[in-house]
Parts: structure tokens; C-alpha cells; sequence
């Protein structure tokens, strides 16, 4: 089964997937959140309002965007994955959990809800007329998919949980890593937990570290997928869907909303830094 690979049509997909006679008790949709459901990554999406809030420094802040210009232009392969939890578990070490979650809760309509892809919304109202539940299952920590959950009225979130001492800071250890096969094994243990059928249920990611997720259930997507995970699903006749319609993104946001879109604002960004050096260095040879 294949949903006219690569197309970018979103609302075409919804049609396409209206002619399928798919049975669909007591099933459910489970989706990815970065890239999946939102154009940025989640939890470095907050990082200009945690350094306003005092909780990171100037230098992190820097290196979340650095990180995240890496991830929308390439994807997470698992040793970009390991680099970031190890890098998020030590900028955490004794912070106060309530201070993450109050700019969180505070920032979350300037932040997520303008990029939240229209299709993603569209795909989930889809399954929620067909009486599927829906889950966000995301390596982000879950004081951010959470209230994501809550702002798309989803039934539930699987997210990374951190370990936190009695005083509710954290100690820089994970509790779940919900990441690559912990995904399945998570969703496994919640449809066993909730009387899900796995087999009629659908799964929707961008990642190829997300295959083990996308296996777990009997019709897996693959949304706005990278490379390798795009290669794996013309092999196997997995549907193939592109969203790229943001809720509500401000010109700049637009101008990166897609892949190639962020490959020629990337492109871009290369011309100007490389004439800005080509300008500094005889000065510097002169100095």
C-alpha cells in the first residue's frame, strides 16, 4: 500500500486514505512529535525563553541552535540522539522541574502552536472519526509533550522521563529514555495496558531511528522522512506523506517550513557567512 509516495498534498493524502477499507476497532494512531506533528524541534523550540528565565546559559542557548539547524537540515541518526541526551541530561543537573514547566506552560501558544503542521491536525481528526485513540510518542522530555498532548487533545503521551530528587530537581539521569525500540516496547506495554490492537493501528514518523516504532503496528507512515527511513519505505510499500503547512508560521518560519525550503534558506545563509569572510580576511592579513 503506497499513498503516492513523496507527494506533498496532505489534504490528497486524507482523500487517498478515505478509499481504503481499513478496519479500525479498537485501533490507534500513534505519532512522532518532531518533524511529525511540529516543524521544529520541540524541546529546543523553548531554549530563547529557559535562557530568559535564567535556567540556561548564552553558550547553551547557542548550541541548542546550532543542534537544531543540524536536525532540521539532516535528521537524528542514533549518534546525534545519544549526543543531545547526554548534552540535555547535564544542562538540567539540579534545576527546579516546576521553573522548566512554568515557561513551558506560559510560552506554549507562542511557541508550538504556530508550528504545528495543519496536515498532522488534519490526519489525526481523520482517525479520531474512525474512533482511534491518539498518542504522541516522542524522545522529547515530557514536560514538554505533555502539554503539547494537551493542546491537541490527545488520549495520551509516551515522552522521556528525567529522574528528579526529593526536592523535584533533577539529577541527570533518565527515568525512560522513550527513544528507538524503548518506543515500541512502550507502545506494546500500552496497548496490552489499554486493549489496543497493534495490528490495526497506525504509526506515523519522520526518523529512521523510529523504525522499530513504525514495525511495532500493522500501518506505518512514513512523514516528511528522512533519507534512510524514505529508502525503507519505497522497499516495503509503507505510505510516504509530506506536510508542509504549518498552523500559523511567521515569514522566516515559512521560508524554512520544508526541507527544501530550509536547504535553499541554508544555501542562502553559506553565500552570505562565505562573502562576509571573503570581506574579513585581508583585513586581518593587513592587521
Amino acid at each position: 500500500m503506497c499513498l503516492g509516495s513523496d507527494r506533498r498534498d496532505g489534504l490528497g493524502t486524507l482523500n487517498r486514505l478515505n478509499h481504503l477499507n481499513v478496519s479500525d476497532i479498537s485501533g490507534a494512531a500513534f505519532f512522532d512529535l518532531d518533524r511529525t506533528v511540529v516543524a521544529r524541534p520541540s524541546g529546543l523550540a523553548f531554549g530563547r525563553h529557559f535562557y530568559r528565565a535564567g535556567l540556561i546559559t548564552r553558550a547553551t542557548l547557542l548550541r541548542g541552535y546550532a543542534a537544531q539547524t543540524v536536525y532540521l537540515l539532516r535528521g537524528a541518526d542514533e549518534a546525534r540522539m545519544e549526543e543531545w541526551r547526554l548534552r540535555g541530561l547535564e544542562l538540567s543537573r539540579g534545576q527546579n522541574r516546576a521553573s522548566f514547566r512554568r515557561v513551558i506552560q506560559s510560552t506554549m501558544d507562542e511557541v508550538i502552536r504556530p508550528i504545528i503542521y495543519r496536515e498532522a491536525m488534519d490526519l489525526m481528526a481523520w482517525h479520531r472519526a474512525r474512533g482511534r485513540r491518539i498518542y504522541l510518542v516522542s524522545s522529547s522530555p515530557e514536560e514538554v509533550v505533555m502539554p503539547i498532548g494537551g493542546l491537541l487533545g490527545v488520549d495520551g503521551v509516551i515522552a522521556t522521563k528525567s529522574r528528579v530528587d526529593d526536592a523535584d530537581r533533577y539529577v541527570g539521569e533518565l527515568e525512560f529514555y522513550c527513544y528507538g525500540p524503548f518506543k515500541a516496547e512502550a507502545m506494546r506495554a500500552l496497548a496490552t495496558e489499554r486493549g489496543i490492537d497493534l495490528a490495526e493501528s497506525w504509526a506515523y514518523s519522520d526518523s529512521i531511528t523510529d523504525l522499530p516504532m513504525l514495525e511495532a503496528v500493522g500501518h506505518p507512515v512514513a512523514a516528511n522522512p528522512d533519507r534512510d527511513l524514505r529508502r525503507v519505505a519505497r522497499e516495503r510499500g509503507w505510505p510516504v506523506v509530506r506536510f508542509h503547512l504549518p498552523a500559523d508560521l511567521r515569514p522566516v518560519r515559512l521560508a524554512t517550513a520544508t526541507p527544501q525550503r530550509r536547504l535553499v534558506v541554508g544555501a542562502g545563509m553559506a553565500v552570505v557567512a562565505a562573502a562576509i569572510l571573503a570581506v574579513l580576511r585581508p583585513v586581518r592579513r593587513r592587521g
